[in-house]
């Protein structure tokens, strides 16, 4: 049988553990987050997009690492040119990717090539087993995971001048910049002159990233990634069943207006779950005898939970965009806005992790000894 073969990193040599030891303090989010998580697990999944699989050709970097120097890039907010530089100038983001303190980060172009890889040979399943498997990860770390999902969506901003560029490549004959992207509707405003009445609808070019969060956990669990014309309610049977595959102790599920259609209540119905989506005011003001149920549905306790915990979704977006880049896309394509946002929701994962099970906070700012 023929073994993997990685490049040889320098952590075991005297520029590596005896000084690492001595700089890079005990309580240190990344120390924390490298002893918490199992990363070969990770390397098992990402070989197989290589060619060679480690075992015939040059020897590649450990995928784990390059996972983990995009992981970086996700965590602190920085481009990939900025991860390489960051990375050869911190102890600490040495001693999480595995490196001698005098050894060079793998180059950015080699994050672009990683990239590239899980677009060719990946894709949206792969991507989704790395969060599944940071999610499985935390449950047999002791991460307590309650009864109540969260499911909402949140959007971003292609990486594009729809007036300047697309109009200009229009002219040409040329496809848009990004052909993946899509116009959509988000947040209601009031609109018109003082005094009257009547809501805007705010228009973005980009894609739509649907998450199910789990209320105790506050972990993303399912992702379903969309141009940003995807109507919020039709991605709510998957975001269901890939939670059901992870065997989560789940009984309510809670969203807003946008998730009030009648198969997705009665997906619910079917899979012995309570609905805790936001009714719209027709369903209990109807002059017949069928809003009872909806009333009746209102008035329960597994209601009034599930929208309690409705802003913990809210406030998991706000992270996202203002701290970790989710506000406009890094990358063109809609393969490539997956991997940002799942990127991004394993980076969220992972702080909370590391939180809940340590008490350890992160902090994101960017020194030479971060």
């Amino acid at each position: 049988m023929v073994r993997k073969r990685y490049k040889e990193q320098g952590t075991g040599s005297f520029f590596g553990e005896y000084l690492y030891e001595r700089t890079v303090p005990d309580g240190h989010f990344l120390r924390k987050l490298e002893g918490l998580v199992d990363w070969e697990v990770f390397a098992e999944k990402l070989v197989q997009l290589y060619r060679g699989q480690a075992k015939v050709g040059r020897p590649p970097y450990n995928p784990s690492v390059i996972l983990k120097m995009l992981l970086l890039a996700y965590l602190y907010d920085l481009s990939e040119r900025r991860t390489e530089a960051f990375v050869n100038d911190s102890l600490s983001a040495k001693y999480f990717l595995g490196l001698a303190i005098d050894e060079p980060a793998p180059d950015h172009s080699t994050l672009t090539a990683f990239k590239r890889r899980i677009v060719r040979r990946g894709g949206e399943g792969l991507l989704e087993e790395l969060l599944t498997e940071v999610v499985q990860a935390a449950q047999r770390q002791g991460v307590a995971f309650g009864s109540i999902q969260v499911v909402d969506s949140t959007h971003t901003i292609a990486n594009v001048n729809v007036v300047k560029d697309d109009r200009r490549r229009k002219r040409e004959g040329k496809p848009p910049r990004d052909g993946g992207a899509r116009w959509g509707g988000k947040r209601k405003r009031r609109g018109g002159k003082k005094g009257q009445k009547g809501r805007d609808t705010e228009y973005f070019y980009g894609y739509k990233m649907h998450n199910s969060l789990n209320a105790e956990a506050e972990m993303i669990t399912s992702i379903v990634v969309t141009g940003a014309n995807a109507p919020d309610g039709k991605q709510f049977p998957k975001l269901v069943r890939r939670d059901g595959e992870l065997g989560l102790p789940v009984e309510v599920y809670s969203a807003d207006r946008g998730y009030d259609d009648g198969d997705n209540h009665y997906l619910l119905e079917t899979l012995g779950l309570r609905s805790s989506i936001h009714l719209n005011r027709y369903r209990t003001e109807k002059k017949d005898g069928n809003r009872e149920v909806w009333i009746e549905m209102k008035e329960s306790d597994a209601y009034r939970a599930g929208q309690r915990e409705r802003y913990k979704m809210e406030r998991k977006y706000g992270e996202a965009k203002e701290y970790h880049g989710l506000r406009k896309c890094r990358y063109l394509g809609w393969m490539r806005y997956a991997i940002q946002a799942y990127l991004t929701a394993i980076a969220l994962n992972l702080k909370r992790m590391v939180k809940v099970l340590t008490g350890v906070s992160f902090r994101g700012e960017v020194t030479a000894t971060a």
